[in-house]
């Protein structure tokens, strides 16, 4: 009997063994795949971390574009304003060159000048500025529009400013009229 009651307990000992190995697999098999649940979330995690930092370098780079185009168009709202009142001071100045020669208005004159006056005061306050273009200055496309060519008087006025027609101005940085300019040829 002990053979038998030794052949039955190694039986059970062999069954313990391997319900041991199946359960162990089994808990390899389960950290397996909690190991892999955990990886596909922490994958996940990355993937929406991602998302939310990229959408909020575009909400950032969206506030940095408005903010600037809004700057912008403070400082040329007035543009519309400017241009329409540019013909007015080319009157001015050229009633101004004409009242010069009337001795006789000199109040009239006086008159005239201060509202000249006033009004380029206000004008630069808002921003505008006149483009210093005298005759003698060489002629460049970018900032002078050429209204004709004639014969230079000399050699050292060829490609060069002769004759300013009409002046140029600026509103803040931006040209809003280029000078008209006669270049000699």
């Amino acid at each position: 009997m002990s053979k038998a009651k030794d052949i039955k307990e190694d039986i059970i000992e062999e069954q313990v063994e391997a319900t041991t190995v199946e359960s162990t697999t089994n808990e390899e098999t389960v950290e397996v795949e909690e190991l892999s649940t955990e990886d596909r979330l922490n994958k996940e995690l990355g993937q929406e971390k991602d998302k939310f930092l990229r959408l909020f370098a575009e909400f950032e780079n969206y506030k940095k574009r408005t903010s600037k185009e809004r700057v912008e168009l403070f400082k040329t709202a007035s543009k519309d304003v400017m241009v329409s009142m540019l013909p007015v001071l080319d009157d001015f100045e050229r009633a101004l060159l004409h009242i010069e020669d009337d001795k006789e208005a000199e109040e009239l004159r006086k008159g005239v000048v201060l509202i000249y006056q006033k009004l380029l005061t206000t004008l630069s306050q808002k921003g505008l500025a006149a483009m210093e273009v005298k005759k003698g200055d060489v002629f460049d496309s970018e900032i002078h529009q050429a209204i004709t060519q004639v014969p230079a008087p000399s050699k050292n006025l060829k490609g060069k400013i002769i004759d300013v027609v009409e002046k140029g101005y600026t509103l803040g940085e931006t040209v809003i009229r280029f000078p008209k300019v006669v270049i000699g040829q």
